[in-house]
């Protein structure tokens, strides 16, 4: 199976991204993320259904304490003169960072850790810009000040079909 671990985003934060990535939609040929939105902690790729208990039993040692994210500005990767990924950032990210190293330590065995390891959430993969200069125009988009509160995180299986990835929670932790 495919799968990632991720903090889900809840359905009002899920609206506000839908509304951002409409702004989006005649800047050229994007692959727009569909709810529910994730910030993804680790991608893990395929794993065997023996690797996927193995990974359970190590995350459910990780115990979080519930804390805020606050939506932040937009952004891409890699940069804006090679636009591939379009993404909204979290503020003031060091609690999403700490727990993300705590699944980092706890994988270290089975999988790299990540060192490169950015707070966001995708909005959609770029295929080719119209304009870039309308692009960067958008990126300066205020976003709303919004909060969610995070109290778990997922184990998230990926399908990958012609309509884009069908995602299915596995087990949840926090």
């Amino acid at each position: 199976m495919r799968a990632f671990i991720a903090i889900e985003t809840p359905e009002e934060i899920s609206k506000t991204l839908e509304e951002i990535q409409k702004k989006f939609k005649d800047a050229g040929k994007i692959n727009f993320t569909k709810p529910p939105y994730h910030l993804t902690l680790k991608f893990l790729g395929d794993i065997s259904e023996e690797q996927a208990e193995k990974i359970m039993s190590l995350l459910r040692n990780i115990k979080i304490r519930p804390f805020e994210l606050e939506l932040s500005e937009l952004g891409v990767f890699p940069n804006e003169s090679y636009i591939r990924v379009l993404w909204v950032g979290v503020k003031d990210s060091s609690k999403v960072n700490e727990l993300q190293q705590q699944i980092d330590s706890k994988l270290a065995g089975l999988f790299e850790k990540d060192l490169r390891f950015h707070a966001h959430i995708t909005l959609g993969r770029v295929k080719f810009i119209k304009d870039k200069e309308i692009i960067k125009e958008l990126l300066k988009t205020k976003i709303p000040a919004l909060k969610f509160e995070v109290k778990e995180f997922k184990l998230i299986k990926s399908e990958l079909t012609p309509k884009g990835p069908e995602y299915e929670d596995v087990e949840v932790f926090g």
